[in-house]
């Protein structure tokens, strides 16, 4: 039988059972919320680390140590994460500045456990089962300056930057399931318009015994403003934040160095837009004709393929990865682009841990991210 398949108890299988019943009862709770009015907040949806950017921009399944993970989905938070520093920096467009850091910090003391030197079952935890981290994104748009309606300058500058703050807890459910929550603070001020939001991540995750396998649920950004940007006669409308349920699947190729992945995102929403235009003229109005995107190409919108390539050790990786959605949405016509496609790598150099990723986000520039992880724990000793 595969190693998938074989789970090994009827405890395996139960607690399958209830993360799946967990998943179709996040699914019609969002629903209500999917088409609910505009999202703000949009720069909660870039990849804040190198890794997940090498990853395509999300993962919601692997669970391997690395704290940035827990971003996208709070249960990925591990016991390898304990006493973890990472630090990110990314560079999208000149001018701007991207960064991220984060904190983990592992506590409490498994029960019911009377005998360390035997082979742990799935009922089996961590020593220090509950995982917390607190993190802190900083997005600069750099400085703009002054014009009127008409486009000409008027003087002097304004700046406009996004903060957000992540404040995660995880718990290990045996050795198999763990499930998470995040708190997300966000402030943003343009100029002189601010406006504060509070948000919340729910996720699951699961892995089978021999860690081939990993699947992970997450639901980000349940929230709305408590704040808005601006005020009208109807009052102050509050926005809700970029609502995104998220289904990841994991699984490394047995004997080899290869692992997949598949990110399935907004599973909250069918139509991600757009229409696309073609160089084809109306022949009533002359105009450009718009088209529906097809219903596979919208299909595949939703998804993330990535292929990684990292020994048992996970001393280093190298990522491969492809974003349909973000290639169909930056790809310009009749021009070709490398929009959608992802590569980075990582390298474990003792305490710390080096990760690189570049992606195309328009055709002039590329994307950079760079992360530096330390244990400083091991520091210390």
């Amino acid at each position: 039988m595969h190693p998938i398949l074989k789970c090994g108890s009827v405890a395996i299988r139960k607690k399958i059972v209830v993360f799946l019943l967990c998943s179709c009862f996040l699914i019609p709770l969002q629903a209500q919320v999917s088409n609910a009015g505009r999202s703000v907040f949009s720069f909660m949806s870039l990849p804040a680390s190198a890794r997940l950017n090498a990853l395509g921009g999300s993962n919601a399944s692997l669970s391997d140590g690395d704290i940035s993970m827990a971003m996208c989905n709070p249960a990925l938070l591990h016991e390898k994460s304990h006493m973890m520093l990472q630090v990110n920096f990314s560079y999208y467009l000149p001018g701007t500045m991207f960064g991220s850091a984060l904190y983990a910090h592992n506590f409490g003391e498994a029960k019911g456990i009377t005998n360390r030197l035997s082979t742990p079952t799935e009922d089996d935890q961590p020593d220090r089962p509950n995982y917390f981290a607190v993190g802190f994104h900083y997005l600069d748009y750099g400085r703009m300056k002054y014009a009127d309606e008409q486009g000409n300058l008027t003087g002097g500058s304004f700046g406009a930057r996004d903060i957000l703050i992540d404040v995660m807890y995880a718990r290990q459910l045996g050795r198999l399931f763990k499930v998470g929550v995040t708190l997300k603070p966000v402030y943003s001020i343009y100029e002189h318009y601010s406006s504060f939001a509070i948000g919340a991540d729910v996720g699951g995750h699961f892995i089978t015994p021999d860690s081939t396998f990993q699947m992970g649920l997450v639901l980000q950004n349940i929230g709305w403003q408590l704040k808005s940007f601006y005020s009208s006669e109807d009052g102050s409308p509050k926005e809700m934040l970029p609502l995104n349920l998220q289904l990841g699947l994991s699984y490394r190729i047995p004997k080899t160095p290869l692992r997949l992945h598949m990110q399935i995102h907004n599973m909250q929403t069918w139509y991600l837009k757009y229409e696309w235009t073609s160089n084809d003229k109306s022949l009533t109005t002359g105009e450009p004709v718009s088209h529906d995107v097809p219903w596979y190409d919208m299909m595949f919108r939703h998804t993330i393929f990535t292929l990684e390539v990292t020994p048992k050790s996970e001393r280093f990786y190298v990522a491969l990865s492809y974003n349909h959605r973000r290639r169909a949405e930056l790809q310009l016509i009749d021009q070709r682009s490398l929009a959608g496609l992802s590569i980075g790598a990582g390298v474990r150099i003792k305490q710390a841990h080096v990760d690189f990723a570049v992606s195309q986000m328009t055709k002039s520039y590329f994307s950079y991210q760079v992360g530096v992880s330390l244990d400083i724990n091991a520091l210390m000793k």
